[in-house]
Parts: structure tokens; C-alpha cells; sequence
């Protein structure tokens, strides 16, 4: 009789089962090991190989081949799986459970499937009324799960189709909210359309299922969406337009086609006012060719169009005695202000447009209230505003006024999907400051602009030497450039300020010299550089001094007062790394909810990753995860004074923030921040990222890494390179 085990390994063969346990799972790279319960078969068997979001209790038919590894014995080596409905009772436990059907957590999809066992899915499909026969179910909850499984069974049939192309459950439950009944058939008809429409998914997702549906590399739908993602990859570095020859060779090498038939893709996209091809002729060298997306043309032109409105119309608070006035409320003021300070002040009484910036400790604040002081003498309505809500917060404890986020100052409605506020709904002020304005991007400028009345004074405070926006642009430094507002730099470092290391040596950054890294002669310092070249040791000793050496030393709370903050995301010392070693040395709480790589726990830090109006939480803000609901998978978030539900669908808007990149921390304040400088960051290491970092700390700020890493960055002052043309189009309006 032929040994079985023998015929297991003869060629490639396709197994089918359930999927009981996912031993391993990277998300990067979609490799997993997992344990397959095979029909027939009593024990479960390994496989191995790529796969997108495994999860336990779906069917799998798996199609590879059996090897033999020296050292974990038998494996069935996965080149494609399929998903299939469960059939085992404990298979569909699991589906019914896994979060796809709002009501039905694990507990009470157990209920079910005890109650109506291999019938449970045609129960749910064609009587739904028997759930009444399970005990304790109300009729409101009955109701929600009809209407649930209603909406699933539309969907089922996509995440069927989706998940062998590395689409998860939860992106496949999204694309059906957004297109509806239509969603499969959108998808076979331009699978680019994921790419294009809903977030999360990449160009090379799509691209796969667009080649399993035959679509040729050459298609011009592909060319299109392959364009329009280059160009949407390159306004997340920052730029708001890119070159057209650059961007069309970039296209075509990257998806191996001709540049013609980009060209023609772009020709198409014009046609669509997906894309906006303009020739810009700059003061020196050859006019060219440059590629918008639609929306950002629209804003960049747009913003220099309302600006320069406002600095032509008349101010609607005029300072009959602008000399006299200053000098009346500079003796009302607590403190002296210096001469540059004063300028700033008085300035604010003549124009319409003005920027104050300077480093730490160069008394901007003071600037803002002496500035609020004045219009409020000459009875004019003051409005306050800031990027984030931590630097809103800062903002109201420094002036005693409200201040607010643009994004509220602005009125956001989610049943109107936009702004109250704007040019017909103008806001009610004569005096509008916004505070970090190095932080506002192109899109959140033109929505603020267009809301900005004509009469009103507007006041951008930021300091321009740090980091520039997350979003496209870099406004302030071209408002700064264009000469369309007056500005006043701001350098006296002021005595008080001087005390402390962190703003000096700050100072000295930004000056291009390095601060000092030997640890203070005597007594506590508030600025400190631990030597330590290897990345994984620096990534211990950033645990260590946040869980035990910072809180011990300085009485500080190592979740609530302490920061990490680190120029990249991959890496030993990445946010992501850092996070994980962070969160289990922190927080002991168990029972996360998993998603993914991720696990989040009760009391976990966490942190939005973009911008939810209807939540009215925004890309940057910071909170705890306050209750856990595991019968539904969902979650809570407490922001500041709010909390705020998530389901499990939507928890990849919110990330663990122990660490966060040093791009994230822009607008907030610490009162300690731990930052890594290693050689293994070399492609980030600049001026601006480091100084950005170390101003992000109040009391105390801990350099951890190598001497030749920090020399690097603080050394190299050549920006990114971004690419617009506001301050260009604000020239020419002055002209």
C-alpha cells in the first residue's frame, strides 16, 4: 500500500479547510503562517506564504505545494488561496463573530450557530424572523442584525471577490458603503477606481486585480490611474504641483509602458478636469510645464486671489492715532515689550497682513497679546485660531480668550460635507491671529481665506525654520517670500528664556551648530544626549528612560507627560517599533482588540491619522482608549473633554502614539520629549527636523544616539525641495 504522506508532496495540489490559527503575520509583506483545519483530517496542517488579513474561522482553499523544512517539518507552501464561506459549525462561530455584522459579537454569534447550526447562513438569508426563538434577544436587536445581514449579503459576494486580490474584510465592507449595490460591478468594470476612491487602498492593490480581470498593462485606464497615484504619492511629500516631463518619465518607468500613452492619459485627465496642466514661467530660466491635481490648482490660485483681497481692501477698525494708541496700551501691559516686539505691535495698526515669526523664547506670544490688546481698545471683534486643538488649547491658556481650530472656527458640517463658513457666510471679526501657521497646508489656507472678511486684519504667527506642513505647501515661508504681507522676525532671545538649555541650544541648531553632548557638570539639566550608536540598544534605552529613569528624576508621568518622537517610521528606533516596546512596558492591560499588527488596549495612547469631520476629530490629535467593547469590537477614545466611538472598520484612523514621527508633533508642546538621532535615520537627518523636534519640549528634552547622526542633521540645511507656485502667483498680484 502506498505510504499517503508520500502522495501529499507529488506537484502542486489545492487543500481545502478552515482556518483555525494564524501562528504569524507581517503586514508589510503579507507573508503569514497558519494552521489549516482540513476537511477529513483530524489534525491541522501548516501553510505558508503571502496572504492579505488571515482570519480565523473563514473557509480556505489554498492551492500550493507540499515541502518538507529542515527544521518546522511538513509544510503546504500557499501560492494562492481563495475564501470560502465556513461550513463547520465552529467556522461559521468565528465569521458570524469577527466584527462583520454590527450586534453579533463573539457571545452571541455562538448563540446563534448553537441554535441553528450548519442552517445558520440560510436561516439569516431566508427567515430571519427565527431569531425570536432565541432566548433574550429583543426585538430592537433582532431588527439590527436583519438589517446588518441585509447590507452583508450585498457585501459578501465583494469580499469574496476581494480578499484573494489582498483586499481585508474591513476595505471591502468600505468600498460597498461608498459605491452601494454597484460596488462588484464598479470593481470589475475599473478596479483603478479603489485607488482612486477609497483610502487605504494602493495603486499596486488594484493593479493586481485589474491584471486578474485581463486588463493590459498598456490600457489607458490603467496609465490614468497609474498617473494619478504617482501624483497624489508626490502632494504627500509636500509638493502642489509636480513638473510634466519629470512626472510623465516617472509614470512610464514605474508601470514599464511608454511615455505616450501617458501623455495620452494625461491628455484624457485634462479633458476630465481630473488634472490641470499649466506652463509657469519662473523670474529665471525656461517657462515649463507643470501637473496639478484639480483641487490644488484650484486652492493655490485660490489663496493668492484672497489674499490679495484682503491687503486691498480697507480695514474695517481704523487707528486714528496709531502712535498714540500703542503707547497708551503698552503701559497697560504686565511686561516691557523690545523694539522688534513693538514693530510687530504697531504693524498690526497699519496693515492688513502681517507674519511675526522667531524661534522659542523670541516672546511671540507676548507679541499676540499686546496685538489682541490693541484691537480690543479700538472695540474690534478678536478671533483666535490655531492647526490643532492641543495648539488652540495652548493658545487659550496663554491670551485667556477662546482659541479655536480652524477646522471649527470654520463650522465643518457633515450633512452639508463642507464649511459654514466662507465668502458668503464670512466670519465676524476685525482681527483674525492664527497661531503656527508653519503648520497650515495649502487646502486649510484657501478654506480659511475664503472665510477671512474683507475688512478684517489677518495675523500669521509661526516660526518659519520649522518642519513645514504634513499637507502640501509651504505657505508661510512663501507668504514670507512673495513680500505680500509685512513681517517682522523676531531674534531677542529674552533673559528668562536664555535659563533654559532646550531653547538655547535650539537656537544653536537652527544657527547650524551643534549643541553640546556632554552630560551638565553639576545639578539637573533640562537637555541631555545619551550616547548610543546601535539602533536597537538606543531603542531600549528610549524604553528605559520613559518607563523609569525620566519619572523616577523628574516626577513625571511616563504615558501623559512623556513624548517620543522620531524622524522615521520603519527601523529598529521607528515609530513603530517604539510603539510596541513602548505599549508593553507601559500598559499591562490584556484583552486587546487585534487588528492586524496592531493591538489595542484599554488605556492605550493613541493617535487620529487623518481627518474625520463627522467624528470632529482631526489628523494629530491625541488620546486614551477609555472602554472596550469586545462583544462588538468597537472602541472608545477620549479626546481632551470628548469621546469618541470606533468601530472595528474604522480603527485604522487611529494608531498607538508612544511614538509618533517628528512631523506628527508639530503644533503640540510636552512637557518631556525623547528623541532618537541614529545614522539609521540618515535619509531624514536635517536641520529642521531636529530643531522642530527639540522645541516640541517644555521641561525637558533627551537626545538618544550618535554624535555623528546629530552633527549630520544639524549640519545639513538643504530643505526638501517642495514644488508650488504660490508665491509666485502672490508677486505677480502685486505687480
Amino acid at each position: 500500500m502506498t505510504n499517503p504522506s508520500l502522495l501529499d508532496f507529488a506537484g502542486k495540489q489545492t487543500i481545502k479547510g478552515t482556518l483555525e490559527r494564524v501562528v504569524f503575520h507581517n503586514e508589510d509583506n503579507g507573508y503569514t503562517v497558519l494552521r489549516l483545519k482540513m476537511q477529513g483530517k483530524t489534525d491541522p496542517v501548516t501553510v505558508v506564504g503571502a496572504m492579505p488579513s488571515p482570519q480565523p474561522g473563514i473557509g480556505l482553499s489554498v492551492t500550493g505545494t507540499w515541502v518538507q523544512d529542515a527544521r518546522f517539518g511538513r509544510q503546504f507552501k500557499m501560492e494562492s488561496a481563495e475564501t470560502l464561506l465556513p461550513a463547520s459549525l465552529e467556522g461559521i462561530r468565528h465569521y458570524l463573530g469577527s466584527g462583520l455584522i454590527k450586534g453579533v459579537g463573539a457571545v452571541l454569534a455562538g448563540r446563534i450557530v448553537d441554535a441553528f447550526k450548519e442552517e445558520t447562513f440560510q436561516v439569516l438569508d431566508e427567515d430571519p424572523d427565527r431569531l425570536s426563538t432565541i432566548k433574550g434577544l429583543s426585538p430592537r436587536l433582532i431588527s439590527q442584525i436583519k438589517t446588518a445581514w441585509s447590507e452583508h449579503t450585498g457585501v459578501r459576494d465583494l469580499i469574496m471577490f476581494l480578499q484573494p486580490h489582498g483586499v481585508s474584510t474591513s476595505y471591502a465592507v468600505r468600498i460597498f458603503r461608498h459605491y452601494g449595490a454597484d460596488a462588484l460591478a464598479v470593481v470589475k468594470e475599473n478596479p483603478y477606481r479603489l485607488a482612486m476612491d477609497i483610502h487605504g487602498i494602493g495603486f499596486a492593490t488594484a493593479d493586481l486585480i485589474a491584471q486578474k480581470l485581463g486588463i493590459l498593462p498598456e490600457s489607458p485606464l490603467r496609465a490614468q490611474a497609474g498617473l494619478l497615484f504617482t501624483l497624489r504619492r508626490l502632494t504627500d511629500d509636500g509638493h502642489v504641483f509636480y513638473p510634466f516631463e519629470e512626472l510623465v518619465t516617472m509614470t512610464a518607468d514605474e508601470l514599464l509602458i511608454p511615455t505616450i500613452t501617458v501623455e495620452d492619459a494625461v491628455q484624457q485627465l485634462v479633458l476630465e478636469e481630473r488634472v490641470v496642466l499649466e506652463e509657469l514661467v519662473p523670474d529665471e530660466g525656461e517657462a515649463f510645464q507643470a501637473l496639478y491635481l484639480g483641487r490644488y490648482h484650484h486652492c493655490e490660485s485660490g489663496i493668492a486671489h484672497y489674499l490679495r483681497r484682503i491687503v486691498h481692501s480697507p480695514k474695517s477698525v481704523l487707528f486714528t492715532n496709531p502712535d498714540s494708541l500703542l503707547e497708551k496700551v503698552l503701559h497697560m501691559l504686565p511686561i516691557e515689550l523690545a523694539e522688534e516686539q513693538q514693530e510687530a505691535a504697531h504693524a498690526c495698526l497699519t496693515e492688513k497682513l502681517l507674519v511675526v515669526t522667531g524661534g522659542p523664547g523670541t516672546g511671540k506670544t507676548t507679541v499676540i497679546n499686546a496685538i489682541i490688546k490693541l484691537f480690543q481698545a479700538g472695540k474690534g471683534k478678536v478671533l483666535l485660531a490655531a492647526p490643532t486643538g492641543r495648539a488652540a488649547k495652548r493658545m487659550t491658556e496663554a491670551t485667556g480668550l477662546e482659541a479655536k481650530t480652524i477646522h471649527r472656527l470654520l463650522e465643518y458640517s457633515p450633512k452639508e460635507d463642507g464649511f459654514a463658513r466662507n465668502e458668503n457666510n464670512p466670519l465676524a471679526c476685525s482681527l483674525l491671529v492664527v497661531d503656527e501657521a508653519s503648520m497650515l497646508d495649502t487646502v486649510l489656507l484657501y478654506y480659511l481665506l475664503k472665510a477671512v472678511p474683507l475688512g478684517a486684519t489677518l495675523v500669521f504667527v509661526g516660526d518659519v525654520n520649522q518642519l513645514p506642513s504634513v499637507g502640501p505647501g509651504n505657505v508661510l515661508k512663501d507668504i514670507i517670500e512673495s513680500g505680500v504681507a509685512r513681517v517682522v522676525q523676531l531674534t531677542e532671545v529674552f533673559r528668562q528664556a536664555a535659563a533654559s538649555e532646550i531653547i538655547m541650544n535650539a537656537h544653536r541648531i537652527n544657527q547650524g551648530e551643534v549643541p553640546p553632548v556632554m552630560p551638565p557638570e553639576k545639578g539637573l539639566s533640562d537637555f541631555y544626549f545619551i550616547r548610543q550608536e546601535d539602533p536597537e540598544q538606543a531603542a531600549n534605552m528610549v524604553v528605559d528612560l520613559v518607563k523609569n529613569h525620566i519619572p523616577r528624576r523628574f516626577g513625571l508621568d511616563p504615558v501623559e507627560d512623556i513624548q517620543v518622537l522620531t524622524p522615521m517610521h520603519k527601523g529598529e528606533a521607528g515609530v513603530a517599533a517604539l510603539n510596541r516596546k513602548l505599549q508593553e512596558a507601559l500598559n499591562k492591560n490584556g484583552n486587546p482588540i487585534k487588528r492586524g499588527d496592531r493591538h489595542y488596549h484599554l488605556d492605550d495612547k493613541v493617535m487620529q491619522v487623518r481627518n474625520n469631520y463627522d467624528k470632529d476629530v482631526f489628523n494629530g490629535d491625541i488620546g486614551r482608549i477609555c472602554y472596550i467593547n469586545q462583544e462588538e469590537r468597537e472602541l472608545t477614545v477620549r479626546f481632551d473633554e470628548r469621546n469618541v466611538l470606533y468601530t472595528f472598520e474604522e480603527l485604522d484612523e487611529v494608531t498607538p502614539a508612544y511614538a509618533i514621527s517628528v512631523h506628527k508633533s508639530q503644533g503640540s508642546e510636552y512637557p518631556a520629549v525623547v528623541l532618537p538621532v541614529l545614522m539609521q535615520h540618515y535619509m531624514l537627518l536635517q536641520r529642521n527636523l531636529v530643531y522642530t523636534g527639540v522645541t516640541r519640549g517644555k521641561k525637558l528634552v533627551v537626545l538618544v544616539g550618535s554624535v555623528k547622526a546629530l552633527s549630520m542633521a544639524v549640519k545639513n540645511n538643504k530643505m526638501h525641495k517642495r514644488y508650488t507656485w504660490l508665491a509666485k502667483r502672490l508677486r505677480e498680484g502685486l505687480e
